[in-house]
């Protein structure tokens, strides 16, 4: 009985071994896949941005569009003295100081909401993608480079953007490490959001050709009513409210907090800088773009 039962249990330890064989070998295949396509992706990084540095429109409307906005309004209110001054002109910001952050949120959507809108549309119009979809390159390797492409030249953006504004225009930049914090998380969250919705948003417009007509609007109208080129507050307030719907509002506002005095606080919707709801829109929006590029996404046109 004793010998039998030994038999059973180590028959029934073998075939569980059998068993769970192919299904480790099966999980040990995709998680190769996985790093093959995300090796892939990297390595497609340095070919996105040769594409894109090559584009000269692109390159101006989304990388120097900010610096050239920045220094426009620098030198026209040059003379009109300092923002949040006291009655007698003393102290506040000047306009370059308090235009800075607003320039450094519209880089990071004209990265990613505009760049790779009209970037991933023209790629479908010209035939581009339907090749990569005959091609054995992975989505996620595509998604992979599209983005990397778009963090590094935000990164460089950002870096001249900051340079201009110290150097040109004598712009104090923070001290606080605790400010640079705010900055990097902010500015992550803000240029991934943005590049979820840019390829979300290729899927709109019918043809490349139309593309910078469909997309370029909304990014130009977002950036009106989301404190970047005028004080938030000055809008009603229907259309702040309109506006704190989208991410653009937050990401100014987030950016704000990290280059303007904490007194600039008190003009803010709410008397507050608020970074909870900052990273809570940006993340929903985020998760937003995840899933309309999930349904929408395709190598080539449903229509075509």
């Amino acid at each position: 009985m004793s010998n039998s039962t030994t038999t059973t249990r180590t028959s029934a330890r073998g075939a569980r071994g059998t068993t769970a064989g192919p299904a480790g070998g099966e999980k040990s295949r995709r998680i190769d896949s996985l790093g093959r396509s995300i090796r892939l992706g990297i390595s497609r990084i340095g070919y996105e941005l040769r594409v894109y540095s090559r584009q000269g429109d692109s390159v101006f409307f989304t990388f120097l569009f900010p610096i050239v906005m920045l220094s426009i309004f620098a030198v026209a209110f040059s003379n009109a003295g300092n923002i949040g001054a006291a009655p007698d002109g003393t102290g506040g910001i000047s306009f370059a100081a308090y235009y800075l952050p607003g320039m450094v949120a519209a880089g990071m959507l004209l990265s990613g909401v505009q760049n790779l809108g009209v970037d991933i549309a023209g790629e479908k119009g010209d035939g581009t993608l339907k090749r990569l979809g005959g091609s054995p390159l992975p989505v996620i390797s595509y998604f992979i480079g599209k983005i990397g492409m778009v963090l590094v030249s935000a990164v460089v953006q950002a870096a001249l953007l900051l340079l201009v504004a110290r150097i040109l225009f004598n712009v104090d930049v923070p001290t606080d490490p605790a400010k640079w914090l705010t900055f990097a998380w902010v500015f992550l969250l803000g240029v991934i959001t943005s590049c979820v919705l840019g390829i979300a948003l290729s899927a709109l417009p019918r043809s490349g050709k139309s593309a910078t007509a469909v997309v370029i609007p909304i990014v130009l109208l977002l950036q009106f009513i989301s404190g970047v080129y005028l004080q938030f507050t000055m809008l009603p307030e229907w259309l702040q409210n309109v506006a704190s719907i989208f991410p653009l509002k937050w990401m100014a506002q987030g950016m704000r907090s990290v280059f303007l005095p904490e007194g600039f606080a008190t003009v803010e919707q709410g008397g507050t800088w608020n970074l909870p709801w900052v990273a809570i829109i940006m993340g929903v929006w985020f998760v937003v773009g995840l899933l309309l590029t999930r349904m929408t996404f395709r190598w080539i046109r449903k229509d075509t």
